[in-house]
């Protein structure tokens, strides 16, 4: 089985585990559960988000498609065939379903999934109780994820399931019940953080209880980053910084990779676990493949520009000429643009551009899918 959480305005900052730097060593975050999970996962310390929305989130994790220029969903392309995890794994007998608490048809979450292959769909209509609704944007996480957790219980094997959450969001509010009960942090996100942490660790006291939980691989990240308290998190990189984890109880998978990751990542790994025999597009690497840290990249799109990382480097390039290099491992707070005093990375300057224009090739073309 397959299990996708995404969670809403995670940033990687939130986690002490990720970040045992910080405060000089004394950093706790905000995710006493995520971070715990994280220490028996297959964990990417530096993972990104290929966009800056909620919508940008679904194709890039469910369909390995980054948000370059504009949101997939919004394009003249939003109806392109394309291979998203439901659609590779339900021919293979995969039972489909995606899960998102907010009033059913916000910001298009289901028309995508049933794009992406996911047959069920279960949103606050379907969830039955309004009692649970936060009065702005959905069902609060802790009740949506038992309910999440019950609808698993029923569910034949194999499955594949997504669950969007919806609480550490602007407004950032929490049930009167849980007021003063999660750090307040340094910023209004922070409780809600600790309260969705919360709803997550209660998922997964539950979950671990099923017959399915042993044969079942858990993906987490986020959709997007959002505002950091910290400097370093305030860069034109870290903007994009997102937890991501792979956890697979019956598999020990475990481990710390240091290597880049970014959110188009998760299809070609989870491909990869189940032993996928077939051919798919996807704009990322297999995590888990010996030797993928070569072909590592990070790609997205900000102030009108792609940002590109690759190896040491992350390049900007305005879809026409270079406009800057920086060296984000010697320089993380990128402050020393190279272009001009220092040899352009030809290697990753090239990659760069193959990517983006098999990105926009395969768009214009409608050739998301492999065909035999």
């Amino acid at each position: 089985n397959v299990v996708v959480i995404i969670l809403e305005s995670f940033n990687r900052e939130h986690s002490g585990i990720l970040n045992p730097h910080l405060d000089n060593g004394n950093y706790m975050g905000y995710t006493p559960f995520l971070d715990s999970l994280i220490s028996v996962s297959y964990a990417f310390p530096n993972a990104y988000a290929n966009g800056r929305k909620s919508i940008d989130a679904m194709p890039s994790v469910l369909a390995s498609l980054p948000a370059l220029v504009q949101p997939f969903v919004v394009s003249e392309y939003a109806s392109n065939r394309i291979n998203g995890l439901g659609t590779l794994l339900k021919p293979a007998g995969y039972h489909t379903s995606f899960f998102h608490g907010a009033p059913n048809g916000s910001m298009g979450f289901d028309a995508f999934a049933r794009l992406s292959g996911f047959d069920n769909y279960y949103g606050r209509n379907e969830y039955g109780n309004d009692a649970d609704f936060d009065g702005i944007w959905g069902i609060w996480d802790e009740p949506f994820f038992q309910f999440f957790a019950r609808k698993l219980d029923g569910f034949p094997e194999p499955f594949l399931s997504a669950m969007f959450s919806v609480s550490s969001h602007h407004p950032f509010k929490v049930p009167a019940r849980y007021e003063g009960v999660f750090p307040q942090g340094t910023l209004p996100i922070h409780q809600c953080v600790g309260y969705t942490d919360m709803a997550l660790r209660k998922f997964f006291e539950r979950a671990s209880a099923s017959e399915w939980y042993e044969r079942t691989i858990f993906v987490i990240t986020a959709d997007h980053s959002v505002e950091s308290h910290f400097a370093e998190y305030k860069t034109n990189v870290n903007g994009f910084a997102v937890p991501l984890l792979f956890y697979a109880p019956g598999l020990h998978l475990q481990g710390m990779d240091n290597s880049l990751a970014q959110q188009t990542d998760i299809l070609p790994t989870i491909m990869g676990l189940v032993e996928y025999p077939k051919g798919f597009v996807s704009f990322g690497n297999n995590l888990l493949n010996e030797g993928s840290e070569s072909n590592r990249f990070v790609i997205n799109y900000t102030n009108e520009t792609f940002q590109f990382m690759m190896n040491e480097w992350v390049l900007y390039y305005n879809g026409e000429e270079l406009v800057a290099f920086y060296n984000y491992v010697d320089d993380p707070m990128l402050k020393n643009n190279l272009l001009g005093s220092h040899p352009t990375p030809i290697e990753e300057y090239h990659f760069m551009k193959a990517v983006i224009q098999q990105y926009n090739n395969r768009m214009i073309e409608n050739r998301l899918t492999y065909e035999d």
